[in-house]
Formats: structure tokens, C-alpha cells, sequence
């Protein structure tokens, strides 16, 4: 059992003062507020919960920086996933796992607590199935493990290249399954999530390019009471080849044609209609919003307002990994609104705090997502952040939220992951094993 005492901490009540956090195992259970503090209690001065980020694909992190050189035409998406594609042929298991470490511990010490792996790097380099068909899920397993961080693990099926069931390419045989194989995949994974502590186990169909209609009804059932994640309308090419495809856009065929409800999570969902905005907000399902990644490649700005107004939820992601940032996160999902309309505090309430609209979709979304519900309830998950606004002791309360967003001088101090400290003074406790991992699989992942 530990005990925490913080001079303030953000709850579902709002920010309440001398609160007494009681943990225990993994869970917090018991919140006291207006108490003094016991000789015996650690002590901070802020705490606040750690959010889950719900999109990501850890061996995309070892490319990071390295797709930044323009080629000869202008430079899209699409040239970026040439180079995703080289990284993703080159790793071995033991690359995959150190890296996927590396970057956890990353997201620990940015103030993630939980990460939802959009796994789809299945198979050895030539193509061909490991021995153990969930090899490089259990070196994502282990990954978490080292680092504490909680895993809901989703396992991709991919199957085709493009809309109406085409043929994969070459620099796509890692990750191709038919729905046998996959079958028994995600029974291999059930496995994977069942020996590690508080992971969950979900389900992702890549995309409706990798998938067709038939595959993906056959798919749904298997993820059973877990979440079902998958990319949709993130490109405007995607768009156009769904429409020339089935004469409708992307998240239009998703919502006609599968049972899209609060189990879902829709990733970037970029280019809608206001149509298709309402539709999805009333749907239920998760907006699983990447803005550094989205904003990396390219992609376009989220119709942010008009969700939110219809009652629609968000959780963030880190998607292809190049920076791990909360706050960098939820910054440019606002930034990206204010270029967009040309106005300011576009997510907040009149009145309201903007960082702490974004930080308390981004929890609830990321929550939901993952199937790990995040806050500081009792009952919850222990997993916590306290900050360090040692530089700001003028500021109290929301503005701290805001200056730790907008203006960086506010920071994360120690991180508790299921009730365990795995970061503390700003670093990941076993960062110095991690890096020696990650720096050797680097060096022989570009010498090669």
C-alpha cells in the first residue's frame, strides 16, 4: 500500500485541495480530501491523472526524424509509408522489443499511463509466419512489462492493399493475414494479454482498404467485449478511392454497414462531411485523434468544434511516434482548430479553461478507448502524474493546466502506472538499461 498526499489534485470535482490518494493494488482506493498530511505520506504539490494514449505503432519510433528529406516530387503520405515500409521489413523481434521499450518509457515520462498498441508487424522479414505466431506481440508484452506502462494490446488485420480486396504489395508481407491465420492470432494474443498485469486485449481492422466488407463482418465478433480500432478518411486520396469504390465516403460506409457504436474508435477520421461529423458523434465511438503525426504528414484538421457540439469524444494518440508529447498532443489539436477558423480557444467552454477541455476529453476519450476507465476515482487504476510548477508559484489551480499546455513551464515530476512509480524526478526508472537496448538495435538498424 502506498499513500500520497498532494497539496492539489485534479478530480472529476474539479481541483481539490490537501487530498490524501491511498493505493493499493494497482488501484486507488481511497480519495480523502481537505486532510493534512501523515508523517508517513509522500508528498507533492500537484497531482493530476495520466491519460491513455490510444494510438500507436511502437516500431514506427526507430524511423523517427528520418523521413524528413523532401524527395524530388512534393512529398506526401504516401511517400512517407515508403520509408515506414524499409523499417518495418529490417527489424528483427529483439529490434522490435527494445525499441517498443524505449519508446513506453517515453510516454511514461511524458505522462501517458496506458497505450493502445495498433500492432500490425506480425511476421518474420521474408513474410513468412514465426514458429510462434504471437512472437512480436509477446516482444510488445515484454516491452510493457520492462517499463510498466499498460498495454491494451490491438492486433491488426491486414489483408489488402487497397479498396475491393487488391492484392498486398511486397513491403506489406509483415503484416498480411487471411482470416484463419488471424483467428488464431488473436486467440495467441488472448494468451499475450492474459499473463500481464492489468492489459487488456482489443481488435483492429487496419483499415477498409486492408479489409473488405466480408472480412470485416467476420472480424467484428472476435473482439468480444474488447474495443475495435481502426484508420478511416485519414487521407483525401482514401476518400476519393472509397467513393470511386462504393459511391460512399469512408466513415459514411462505416457507419451504414457496421455496427459502429461507443465500442469503437475511429482513427483520425480527418476529412468528414458535417454529415458524417453528426453521425459519428452520435454514434458513440472515439475519435482517436493523432495531431503531431497528422500534422507530420500532412493530413488535414479535425472538424473539432462541430463533434464536440454534438456530443462527440475524443481520446489522443502518438500514432506514428516521431515526438511523444502530451502536452504537444493536445497544443496542436487546439493550434490546428485556431489555423483552421482563424480563432482562438476554439475547444473550451465560454469561460473555461481551454487546456483543461482538452485534458478531460482527452482522459475520458482515452479511457473509453482502451477499455481502462482513467481519473482520479476510487476504484480506478492508480495512475497518476504529479507535476512540478516549482517555476510558476504565482499560478494556481486551471492555470497551471494552461501553462503546462500552452507555455511549458510546468512539468512532469514522478508518473505512477497501476500504482507503481515508474518515473520519478522526470526520468523512467530503468531508462538507463533501456537506452543501451535501444541504441544498440538503432545501430544495427541503420548500419544495415
Amino acid at each position: 500500500m502506498t499513500i500520497l498526499h498532494a497539496s492539489a489534485a485534479l478530480t472529476p470535482q474539479g481541483w481539490q485541495k490537501d487530498v490524501r490518494l491511498t493505493l493499493e493494488a494497482g488501484r486507488i482506493a481511497r480519495i480523502e480530501a481537505g486532510v493534512s498530511a501523515a508523517p508517513s505520506d509522500e508528498r507533492h504539490v500537484l497531482i493530476v491523472p495520466a491519460i491513455g494514449n490510444l494510438h500507436s505503432h511502437a516500431f514506427q519510433r526507430a524511423m523517427a526524424g528520418l523521413a524528413e528529406v523532401r524527395g524530388p516530387a512534393n512529398d506526401s503520405f504516401w511517400s512517407w509509408r515508403t520509408v515506414m515500409y524499409k523499417f518495418a521489413l529490417a527489424m528483427t523481434p529483439e529490434h522490435v522489443e527494445a525499441v517498443a521499450a524505449k519508446l513506453y518509457a517515453e510516454m511514461l515520462e511524458a505522462g501517458f499511463s496506458r497505450v493502445g498498441e495498433f500492432h500490425y508487424l506480425h511476421h518474420d522479414r521474408d513474410g513468412g509466419a514465426y514458429a510462434n505466431i504471437v512472437e512480436l506481440a509477446e516482444r510488445i508484452g515484454a516491452a510493457s512489462q520492462q517499463t510498466g506502462i499498460g498495454l491494451t494490446l490491438l492486433p491488426v488485420f491486414y489483408a489488402h492493399s487497397g479498396f475491393g480486396g487488391a492484392q498486398p504489395i511486397d513491403g506489406q508481407r509483415r503484416f498480411i493475414n487471411s482470416l484463419d491465420s488471424f483467428e488464431r492470432l488473436m486467440e495467441g494474443c488472448r494468451g499475450v494479454t492474459g499473463r500481464l498485469d492489468g492489459a487488456e486485449l482489443g481488435l483492429a481492422p487496419h483499415s477498409l482498404r486492408a479489409a473488405t466488407p466480408e472480412e470485416l463482418a467476420k472480424l467484428v465478433p472476435l473482439a468480444g467485449d474488447g474495443p475495435i480500432h481502426i484508420h478511416v478518411a485519414e487521407q483525401v486520396k482514401e476518400v476519393e478511392d472509397c467513393v470511386a469504390w462504393s459511391g460512399a465516403r469512408p466513415v459514411e460506409w462505416l457507419l451504414d454497414h457496421m455496427p459502429v457504436d461507443e465500442s469503437w474508435c475511429l482513427i483520425h477520421a480527418t476529412h468528414m462531411t458535417e454529415d458524417e461529423t453528426r453521425r459519428m458523434a452520435k454514434s458513440g465511438a472515439i475519435a482517436g485523434l493523432c495531431p503531431i503525426t497528422e500534422a507530420n504528414l500532412g493530413d488535414g484538421a479535425f472538424a473539432a468544434p462541430l463533434f464536440l457540439q454534438e456530443g462527440g469524444r475524443y481520446g489522443i494518440g502518438s500514432d506514428s511516434n516521431v515526438l511523444i508529447s502530451v502536452t504537444e498532443e493536445l497544443r496542436q489539436l487546439e493550434y490546428s482548430q485556431r489555423l483552421a477558423l482563424r480563432a482562438r480557444n476554439v475547444v473550451a467552454a465560454p469561460g473555461g479553461s481551454t487546456a483543461l477541455c482538452l485534458f478531460n476529453h482527452a482522459l475520458a476519450g482515452g479511457g473509453a478507448a482502451l477499455k481502462a476507465p482513467a481519473g482520479l476515482v476510487e476504484g480506478h487504476h492508480a495512475d497518476l502524474v504529479s507535476l512540478d510548477a516549482s517555476a510558476v508559484p504565482y499560478l494556481s489551480g486551471d492555470q497551471i493546466l494552461d501553462h503546462w499546455l500552452f507555455a511549458g513551464g510546468v512539468s512532469v515530476d514522478c508518473v505512477w502506472a497501476r500504482g507503481r512509480k515508474q518515473v520519478a524526478g522526470g526520468r523512467h526508472v530503468g531508462r538507463e538499461a533501456i537506452d543501451r537496448r535501444f541504441l544498440a538495435a538503432m545501430g544495427e538498424l541503420l548500419a544495415g
